[in-house]
């Protein structure tokens, strides 16, 4: 078995498990931090398989745009902060990290002897361009409305939340004249 097929087979594993732990997750902060290491997984399997132009792709848009907005979305309407349970919360997060991190370090670090042509399609980010805007520029500006809407919206949630501050008081105690107080 060659290093990049222990490679492939590691990140798989990652893949999977960080997807399983996504879905399974109760506190959506959490789904979403092993939704991110889950694509992170899937952009270093498009490198080592010879298309880094979608590896790119997966990390500047999947992990880097989509998830940080609906990530920045849980946290602006998450209410109430809780205690953490380190073992139980952060276990698997760094056991997967680590993993991931070794996997990172073997790619980088591999041993430039041994040489294995990858069978596959190489395509010039340039081509790639041309085809996308080419033939789906449609769906490329419906795509990016969407992210204008989305982005307006968490704008407009801000500023509402923002607006109404004083709901966001840590236990706020009314005297008898009306105004608030902190509680200590």
């Amino acid at each position: 078995m060659t290093l990049y097929a222990v490679i492939f087979y590691v990140l798989s594993i990652v893949i999977l498990t960080a997807t399983g732990l996504a879905v399974t997750r109760r506190q959506p902060v959490h789904a979403v931090l092993y939704l991110i290491v889950a694509f992170l997984g899937t952009a270093a399997l498009f490198f080592l398989l010879g298309a880094p132009l979608l590896a790119a792709f997966v990390v500047i848009i999947y992990a880097g745009a989509i998830l940080v907005l609906i990530l920045f979305v849980i946290m602006l309407l998450q209410r109430s902060p809780r205690e953490l349970r380190l073992l139980s919360e952060w276990g698997p997060a760094v056991l997967l990290g680590i993993i991931f991190l070794a996997v990172a370090v073997a790619t980088v670090f591999k041993d430039p002897g041994n040489r294995i042509v990858l069978q596959g399609a190489v395509a010039q980010p340039r081509d790639f361009g041309r085809f996308l805007f080419d033939r789906y520029w449609l769906a490329v500006e419906i795509i990016s409305i969407l992210f204008l809407v989305a982005l307006v919206a968490i704008l407009h949630l801000g500023k509402k939340r923002e607006a109404d501050g004083d709901e966001d008081e840590v236990n706020p105690v009314r005297n008898p004249n009306g105004a608030k107080e902190g509680h200590s």
